[in-house]
């Protein structure tokens, strides 16, 4: 038999290339993208493809009737609720990602500063690669903010990990910062969530995630420092429950099941 769709997933291309074999058979081309880039090959794929999913209607950067929300797709299998059991003083916070100017993380940096000023032990492990000039001059920047900063004793801006130790590194933390710049939210979001781990972020796009007490504005570092010393404010047991409200959000929204449910529906309901 015939297949029901075709999903391009995060690459336009494969709809524009695929919607002349496809749609004239009445199998549906479906596009699955989720960013804040826009190019003359997304406006195409999003003209010839019948459904367009994202994660959120504000993460798919053009206007458009077509677009269903339907979460990201995380597989809970990989992440849990245990902490590593390894005894720590201080919030453990930590950031994942690109060393990339869209992941904000010099207003990280800045609202880590003030929060230690105002008397919050903490520290700050930063994971990530830097893939091409731009991203490893940004990372030397940042390095030279930590030491302007005077958070060479409380900050590591680390390489980065394989995906196979990200569980681990999640395992080990009290909270994620993430500061990605709206228009796309960062899947480590959800797998932090997933892991039980608290998150504080700016995209307003994780509203229907994250609680108000736990986002900030994107550029606010004063923001950001409330929102740490807050959390750090709060027993162990305390945080170890809203990890697990997240965990449930994640499950109930953003799983793997959840997602390809989704597709399956776009593929087979009424256009």
């Amino acid at each position: 038999p015939k297949p029901a769709a075709v999903v391009a997933h995060m690459c336009p291309i494969y709809a524009v290339l695929a919607a002349p074999l496809a749609r004239p058979l009445g199998v549906r081309v479906l596009l699955w993208y989720t960013h804040w880039s826009v190019s003359r090959t997304l406006r195409a794929a999003e003209r010839v493809s019948q459904v367009v999913l994202s994660v959120d209607r504000r993460t798919f950067p053009l206007p458009s009737e077509k677009v269903r929300p339907i979460g990201h797709g995380i597989d809970l299998a990989e992440f849990s609720c245990s902490a590593d059991g390894t005894p720590r003083e201080g919030l453990r916070a930590v950031a994942l990602g690109r060393y990339s100017a869209a992941k904000g993380l010099d207003v990280v940096l800045r609202g880590f500063r003030l929060a230690l000023d105002d008397g919050l032990d903490a520290r700050l492990e930063v994971y990530g690669p830097a893939l091409n000039a731009d991203e490893r001059t940004h990372r030397a920047e940042l390095e030279g903010l930590v030491r302007e900063l005077e958070l060479e004793r409380r900050v590591k801006l680390g390489h980065a990990v394989l995906r196979a130790e990200v569980p681990g590194v999640l395992a080990r933390a009290d909270v994620l910062v993430n500061n990605m710049r709206a228009g796309a939210t960062d899947k480590v979001v959800y797998e932090a969530s997933a892991s039980c781990v608290p998150v504080i972020a700016s995209n307003p796009a994780f509203d229907t995630l994250l609680d108000p007490e736990f986002r900030f504005e994107r550029e606010d570092a004063r923001d950001l420092a409330d929102r740490l010393l807050a959390l750090g404010g709060l027993p162990p047991e305390e945080r170890r429950r809203l990890g697990e409200t997240l965990r449930g959000r994640v499950e109930a929204s953003h799983s793997v099941e959840s997602w390809a449910d989704a597709v399956v529906a776009a593929a087979s309901s009424p256009l």
